[in-house]
């Protein structure tokens, strides 16, 4: 190769490998609690899905038009990531969550969800592990397919959580085939729980029931795409989107049926009615729900020092009001709710706690954004 080959190569590589943030003095805004300030920790992301925080500090960031990349806290980004396989990047499609395995520190283990494609144009969310290495991913091997693939671009979900016991619950979209997240023969609408390796606990609620999907953890949900552990309990917490109006967090358990569609807090976007009702024996009720809709993403407890008003509230990422909602609980009640960030224009994906107490927050944007939550 050339020296000007060579130059033009190292060029490129320097201009995806360190896209840096300008510093900025942040934006601020009002909370009951007093100012906040939200800063830019970096930008130029392309609809930025998922972010898992390294033990280092630094953040691993998807991508949905397939990539993943090394975010520092100074606004460094990577290049993209080798090894991520093929995404189905078309309208809610892509490479969606991303999480630590629990030993990662020791296996450099990462899990991380994405639309897979199938035959005729199909596609189904998968689950994948692979280890991270300096510049990408190896031994990569996919844990999980939703079963069937279907054709369309919405509703895939999926947000990825590790229980305390180790297994790895999976949030599963509907694929906007209504009927089917009531159907225990498919993955379609579903909570599942696999254990790390990809095979199913002997403990799942349907393990026994013939016919049924054994990794089924619980059913009838439309599209989640927000998940965490209840810091106290340990409780699995979801946010699934409603159809207009119906946005609902719910606490899934073993067996459970959560409605969609047959009962909703929402209507169809013809503004016809859905289902039977909001209420019908032997489906859950939502802890909470919202109409109209909010466009719930990204879900998390904040458990830190940096916010102690803060401490033990659950946070969710609005899309459709690019918000931030916090909610006030009692048990498992939401008394109070408050909509923080107002005016901030931009659509949030992904609400996490940083290891430093802030909260972080991607923006689902084509110029994507990481921001940081400070007290002001």
């Amino acid at each position: 190769m050339s020296t000007n080959h060579i130059v033009r190569a190292i060029l490129t590589f320097l201009a995806a490998a360190a896209a840096v943030s300008s510093p900025a003095a942040g934006q601020d805004f009002s909370s009951r609690q007093g100012p906040i300030r939200v800063v830019t920790v970096a930008r130029g992301l392309d609809h930025p899905w998922g972010l898992a925080f390294l033990p280092d500090g630094r953040m691993l960031v998807t991508e949905r038009p397939g990539r993943m990349r090394i975010v520092t806290n100074d606004g460094l980004i990577s290049a993209p990531l080798i090894g991520v396989p093929e995404v189905a990047a078309a309208g809610q499609g892509g490479l969606l969550d991303v999480v630590l395995a629990p030993d990662f520190e020791r296996s450099r283990t990462i899990y991380f969800s994405f639309s897979e494609p199938g035959a005729l144009g199909s596609a189904g969310t998968a689950v994948a592990s692979g280890r991270l290495g300096a510049t990408g991913l190896d031994q990569v091997r996919v844990i999980f397919r939703q079963e069937p693939k279907v054709r369309g671009g919405a509703h895939f979900g999926s947000r990825l959580v590790f229980a305390r016991d180790g297994n790895l619950f999976i949030t599963l979209g509907e694929r906007q085939r209504r009927d089917e997240a009531q159907s225990l023969d498919r993955h379609l609408g579903k909570v599942i729980r696999i254990r790390p390796d990809g095979s199913v606990p002997p403990d799942n609620p349907f393990v026994s029931r013939e016919g049924a999907r054994q990794e089924i953890w619980s059913y009838g949900h439309r599209n989640p795409q927000g998940a965490a552990l209840h810091p106290t309990t340990g409780e699995l917490w979801t946010v699934e989107h409603g159809a207009m109006g119906g946005d609902e967090i719910n606490t899934p358990k073993a067996g459970r049926n959560y409605g969609w569609p047959v009962i909703t807090y929402g209507l169809d976007y013809s503004g016809a009615r859905i289902g039977e009702g909001t209420a019908k024996p032997g489906m859950e009720q939502p802890i909470h729900y919202w109409d109209p809709s909010i466009a719930p993403s990204g879900l998390t407890f904040y458990a830190g020092d940096r916010f102690p008003a803060w401490r033990g509230n659950l946070f969710v990422g609005s899309l459709k009001f690019a918000q931030l909602v916090r909610l006030e609980l009692r048990g498992d009640r939401v008394v109070d709710e408050e909509r923080l960030l107002q005016g901030l224009g931009e659509r949030i994906r992904d609400v996490r706690q940083g290891p430093d107490g802030f909260l972080y927050l991607l923006t689902d944007e084509s110029n994507g954004r990481v921001l940081r939550v400070e007290k002001h």
